[in-house]
């Protein structure tokens, strides 16, 4: 990998593979530094991003990679394009310099930096430090994965940036270096992209391997050994709940189920940081997002007991969200539930009789552990999308009886509701991403809200 920095890129040619939001942003950077700017993406670019280009003076091209796309002194890979892409093979048979997006914006990034990472929650959890520095009084980037570009937070003087970082990006990093980093947790995801669990792990692990000496590590103790915490440079903190065993941090958070509240502890002592009941969220999952918030600014020696703090946060849409009651039935919006893992927290996060509406486009996951929470959590399972038959299949094998196929959204909400026979929980958590029925989660998510909604009117 190579890096360029300084305050110009002088004329420097410079090609971007890929034209969504990330290498909109790469773009928008590289022309502020003068570069001769060329986007390339496989698919058709819509003429909405044609017009952005063509404001920045880019060059661009949609449907394929021509000859120009590796007429470059340096071609820089937008968040998702994989390591065994053509475009990414062809340009290394070349010797095009390649470059990932961190490594390419690190240089123009000014501020302490925070890094998200994780299977689950990283959304929440970056949202949720982003709140508590600026209660704190400090100017923050929020950015990254989350949806917004990163390059929006290059060239300006923040007092902390605060990324979500996804293991795509991660892939690709050799230089973006953290005062914190964070990795919520892990769980298989992406294995379509990274081609097994343990090449995803390594890339989220990349995280902790570029740590500032001086900055500090907050994961989940479970994962301690699957991320080589050990041998990481800087501070590191296991989160655990007081039912776990002990880990071997010297300093630790902790939930405390008993005391209902988060604790940090170190050699100096045990200081709590804030009770469940202040944190505006619903489920056990978001009790540990809000540790590990919370814990971040401790651990940055801001503020002490956090409480006040999460005032005003309201949590972000699609992810545990709730839509509306109707005649006793509680409708919840989970679209972001892409992955098997973060469906199966959600399961286990919301209490009551519940529906569960599963399926949209597989990543290559298995669905035995999603058989099993919903063998346990759900009295039924309406499934749809393409990965219909294979999580039919998966609940069936495990002993599930109450498998209902649906045709569409408006077949599942409907099919739900009526499974559930009085008072409950609708829980829209499909397990898989979206693209084979809308563009993304977010769309998902309003399709589901707008039918619940049209029920309620």
């Amino acid at each position: 990998m190579e890096k360029m920095s300084g305050k110009t890129l002088n004329g420097k040619r410079i090609t971007i593979i890929g034209a969504g939001i990330s290498g909109i942003g790469l773009a928008s950077l590289a022309a502020r530094l003068k570069a001769a700017v060329f986007v390339s993406d496989k698919k058709e670019i819509d003429r909405e991003t044609e017009r952005v280009l063509q404001s920045y003076g880019a060059g661009f091209e949609g449907g394929s990679h021509s000859e120009k796309a590796f007429e470059a002194d340096l071609m820089v890979l937008g968040s998702g394009i994989p390591p065994r892409a053509a475009v990414v093979l062809e340009a290394q048979k070349r010797g095009v310099p390649l470059c990932g997006e961190l490594d390419f914006l690190f240089p123009y990034l000014d501020g302490r930096i925070i890094g998200v990472t994780g299977s689950n929650g990283k959304s929440t959890t970056t949202s949720l430090i982003g709140h508590l520095l600026g209660k704190a009084g400090f100017s923050v980037s929020v950015s990254g994965n989350i949806g917004s570009s990163l390059a929006d937070a290059a060239l300006r003087s923040w007092d902390y940036i605060v990324i979500e970082l996804s293991s795509f990006q991660l892939h690709w990093n050799t230089s973006l270096s953290c005062d914190v980093a964070v990795v919520t947790n892990l769980a298989p995801d992406h294995i379509d992209w990274h081609g097994s669990y343990e090449e995803y792990v390594k890339s989220k692990s990349k995280i902790l391997w570029t740590l500032k000496p001086e900055g500090a590590a907050v994961f989940q103790e479970r994962d301690r050994e699957l991320l080589g915490t050990d041998n990481c440079p800087g501070r590191a903190v296991g989160f655990r709940w007081n039912s776990d065993a002990r880990g071997n941090s010297e300093t630790e958070l902790t939930a405390d189920e008993t005391e209902r509240a988060v604790f940090l502890s170190s050699a100096s002592g045990r200081t709590k940081l804030f009770d469940f009941d202040s944190l505006p969220l619903i489920g056990k999952h978001n009790i540990e997002n809000g540790a590990m918030a919370a814990g971040v600014l401790k651990l940055l020696e801001i503020g002490g007991k956090y409480d006040g703090y999460f005032a005003g946060f309201r949590g972000l849409p699609h992810r545990c969200e709730k839509v509306a009651e109707i005649a006793g039935i509680l409708y919840i919006d989970d679209s972001k539930g892409t992955n098997v893992a973060s469906t199966t927290t959600a399961l286990g996060s919301i209490p009551g009789r519940k529906v569960i509406i599963l399926g949209g486009q597989g990543k290559g996951e298995d669905y035995a552990p999603l058989a099993e929470a919903v063998q346990k959590e759900v009295s039924a399972a309406v499934v749809m999308g393409e990965e219909r038959q294979k999580i039919s299949d998966a609940l069936r094998k495990a002993g599930f009886k109450q498998v209902i196929e649906a045709s569409g959204m408006e077949d599942a909400v409907a099919k739900a509701s009526s499974a559930l026979q009085g008072k409950g929980v609708v829980l829209l958590s499909p397990a898989c991403t979206s693209w084979d029925m809308y563009p993304n989660y977010k769309k998902r998510g309003e399709h589901f809200r707008n039918i619940v909604l049209g029920m309620e009117r």
